[in-house]
Formats: C-alpha cells, sequence, structure tokens
C-alpha cells in the first residue's frame, strides 16, 4: 500500500523528468534549424514545463511541508533530482534532440493513457487526461522528424544514426520501477513501467523501420539517474535553471 511518502517520491521522480527535459528542449529557442521548427520546440518544452508544474504543485500537497511548485523545482541540490538519465542529456545538434524526446514520448504517452483512465488516484487522473493529448503530439512531430532524418539525406541519415548509437543505452531506465513506484502501483495510482514496453518498442520499430534505422543492442545500459547519480552536465544545467530562484529568493513571478 503507497503511503504519504511513497507517492510523493514517486511524484517527484516524474516531475523532475518533465522539468530537465522541458528545460534542455527550451533551450533551443531562437537556435532551431527554421523558425517553425523553433516555434514547435518551444511548444513542446512548454508542454513538459507545464506537466511538471502540475506535479509538483501536487507532490507538495502530498508532502505537506509548505514546499510549493518553485521550492521543489528550484531550490534542491544535484543528488537530491531522480529525474532520468536520457532527460538530461546534452541537446547536441537536432538530430539528437529530436530522437531523445520522441524516446521519452514515445513511452509517456502509453503512461498517461493507463493514468488518466484507470488510476486511484484523482488529481493524477486528471493530469494525466491534458498530458496525454499533449504527449500524442509530441510523439508524431517528433515521429516524423526521426523518419525525415533518417530517410533523408546522407549527411541527416548519419546524424540521425548517430543520435541512436549514443542515446539508445539511456532507454533502459525508462522501464525500471523504483520502490516508491512499486508502492504506488500496488495500490493502482501508477502503471508500472515496465508494462509499457510493449506499446513503446511497438512505436519505435514502426518509426525505425520508417526512417531506416536499425535498433540497437545494449548490453550495459545506462542508469542511476533514479538514485541521484548524474553527469557532470547536470550540475551546469542546474546552475542556469535555478539562478533567478537563488539569486532573488521567493520571487513571485
Amino acid at each position: 500500500m503507497a503511503g504519504r511518502d511513497e507517492l510523493f517520491a514517486a511524484l517527484l521522480q516524474l516531475a523532475d523528468d518533465h522539468l530537465i527535459l522541458g528545460h534542455r528542449v527550451g533551450e533551443w529557442t531562437g537556435h532551431a534549424p527554421m523558425l517553425e521548427e523553433d516555434l514547435a520546440l518551444t511548444n513542446l518544452a512548454l508542454d513538459l514545463l507545464g506537466q511538471a508544474r502540475a506535479i509538483y504543485a501536487y507532490a507538495g500537497q502530498v508532502e505537506g511541508e509548505g514546499r510549493d511548485e518553485d521550492k521543489l523545482a528550484f531550490l534542491r541540490l544535484e543528488l537530491e533530482y531522480r529525474n532520468l538519465l536520457l532527460v538530461e542529456r546534452p541537446n547536441g545538434d537536432f538530430a539528437h534532440t529530436i530522437l531523445r524526446q520522441f524516446y521519452f514520448a514515445a513511452f509517456m504517452k502509453p503512461w498517461w493513457d493507463w493514468a488518466a483512465v484507470n488510476s486511484t488516484d484523482e488529481t493524477l487522473k486528471g493530469i494525466a487526461g491534458k498530458a496525454a493529448k499533449e504527449m500524442a503530439y509530441h510523439v508524431r512531430h517528433c515521429g516524423e522528424w526521426v523518419i525525415r532524418l533518417g530517410d533523408g539525406t546522407d549527411e541527416s541519415a548519419a546524424r540521425m544514426r548517430a543520435a541512436v548509437d549514443a542515446l539508445h543505452r539511456y532507454t533502459a531506465e525508462l522501464f525500471t520501477d523504483t520502490p516508491a513506484f512499486k508502492a504506488c502501483v500496488d495500490a493502482d495510482i501508477l502503471p508500472a513501467r515496465d508494462s509499457i514496453r510493449p506499446a513503446w518498442d511497438a512505436t519505435v520499430r514502426m518509426v525505425f523501420d520508417e526512417a531506416r534505422l536499425d535498433v540497437p543492442e545494449v548490453p550495459f545500459p545506462a542508469q542511476g539517474g533514479r538514485d541521484g547519480l548524474h553527469g557532470e552536465e547536470m550540475g551546469h544545467l542546474l546552475a542556469e535553471l535555478q539562478y533567478m530562484q537563488r539569486t532573488y529568493p521567493d520571487m513571485k513571478w
């Protein structure tokens, strides 16, 4: 049975995923390869940050210690973040960014679909209803780009293959449930992460087949984000993400 501590920990992991990835995608604002994509990536980032804010706000209520979404998002140390390693990976080139977002959205779409219908937590169910619709667009938009680049020019295909080689090792962590998540799964609050694997595999293979990409075997997947073990890039990311809140404590927008 999931208690308050387990639900808070699970929500924090979920919110951290969306916050960190939202910040990464937001770094493209003003730098995308074309104006339309500049607007599209900004909207993807806003979707992720909106989902993060809703989850943090609920997590703060569950914790009951007076921490709101701003404090949870901006006033924790690096080792206290429990996000997936995948979402903190540097943007790299456009192919890396698109593939990273595709991997994440292909997982979160069916995850949110389950939560929107089956979760016994009414607040989470409400968040999931909106998030599932947003993730459907992310899968479609990023999937089309994976196909366009993978089945495009020699240069674009080489860049997309390089992105697959660099990022696929981080996808195994998507399907790993922590003890807090397992407690919430047992209480029918959250779906088991490994139960999403068939849907994720099907989406990835369908897109990769059209993009003429191979799904690589990864004998030694990269993990550790759920334990607060991050790459050095995470420190640089947080320095930028937290600057305003730490410079001007309790600032109100």
